[in-house]
């Protein structure tokens, strides 16, 4: 496995379910992802010298992954989310002023200067207060004399995410991911198509995708569609889609899925994939994530028949060889 350096920017906290505390965070499920897959991740988050923070720290150290990106707030806590429970299913409680929206500029450029890395994934909630998207902006423009991809997991999430952010987001990004909700989202504010009324892969659809990646000049756009399957669309106009479903026999939850994929997407351009076989990839371990609970596996040894598949040495039932 190469061991390019892929950088990820975001958020690290604690989803608080009152009996338990889980971290999570889709820049971390990411990061986390990426790690167990063999590949050197440079985490930049912020946490608090608290608690939970502990408990981000252990996962660092569960997946052996680089703590060079990780900053110490001594005043603001560690990020958290409280989850309450209702007939509904889950309300979640995005808490203001944490740690991670405090990412400092200074150790977050060092850091990514020693890592050198040749992709950074970023997304939109650790934007949302000035400090950190000072500090990412400083990363990416600090990394654009060296050719670094970047990788925009959009997520827009209602007062939390402007769009304003996102439009300032998509004109920084080379791929963008989104899901239909989200892609809805962007035709009502750039396009004049309405969302919803055609199937995605219809004529129509297509020409409403490729107009967003003129506007925002992106070499890909990747729409996940959850178990129909993801698309991509490529910056020459071509469409490429992968419409296997890999739902789980008995689905447990849907957290994490979109980070799942993103990691796998990331691997694949790593290990040099075609894009035809790093979308199959990529949905089918979605699909697996969605069959146990939480956004990444308890158990470590959940990944290696995966990473054997990939490699060849072994094929497995439901995996994409």
């Amino acid at each position: 496995m190469t061991q390019q350096t892929i950088a990820v920017f975001g958020e690290a906290l604690v989803d608080d379910f009152i009996t338990e505390q889980v971290v999570g965070g889709a820049p971390f499920n990411v990061a986390r992802n990426l790690a167990a897959f063999g590949v050197a991740t440079l985490m930049v988050t912020r946490i608090g010298m608290d608690k939970n923070g502990a408990l981000v720290r252990n996962e660092f150290e569960r997946f052996d992954m680089s703590e060079a990106g990780l900053q110490l707030d001594p005043q603001e806590a560690t990020g958290r989310v409280v989850v309450e429970r209702n007939a509904q299913g889950h309300r979640f409680i995005i808490l203001p002023d944490q740690a991670y929206d405090y990412v400092e500029t200074g150790p977050a450029l060092t850091a990514l200067a020693q890592a050198a890395p040749g992709t950074i994934y970023f997304g939109t909630m650790a934007q949302r207060h000035e400090r950190s998207r000072a500090a990412l902006r400083a990363m990416l423009d600090a990394s654009a004399a060296f050719n670094v991809q970047r990788y925009l997991d959009l997520n827009v999430r209602d007062g939390q995410v402007t769009e304003r952010c996102a439009f300032e987001s998509l004109h920084l990004a080379d791929i963008v991911k989104v899901n239909e909700d989200e892609l809805k989202d962007l035709f009502s504010w750039y396009t004049h198509t309405k969302p919803g009324t055609k199937a995605i892969d219809s004529a129509e659809m297509v020409d409403a995708c490729q107009a967003l990646m003129r506007i925002f000049t992106l070499k890909g756009l990747i729409v996940t569609l959850g178990e129909r399957g993801a698309l991509y669309f490529g910056a020459d106009g071509g469409v490429i889609a992968n419409q296997d479903c890999h739902a789980p026999v008995r689905i447990v939850d849907t957290v994490g899925a979109g980070d799942a994929f993103s990691a796998v997407f990331l691997f694949g351009q790593s290990q040099g994939w075609p894009v035809s076989l790093t979308l199959a990839r990529a949905n089918a371990f979605a699909g697996a994530i969605c069959g146990i609970s939480g956004a990444v596996p308890a158990d470590i040894a959940f990944y290696q028949p995966w990473i054997a598949a990939w490699r060849g040495d072994a094929v497995m039932p439901g995996a994409v060889a």
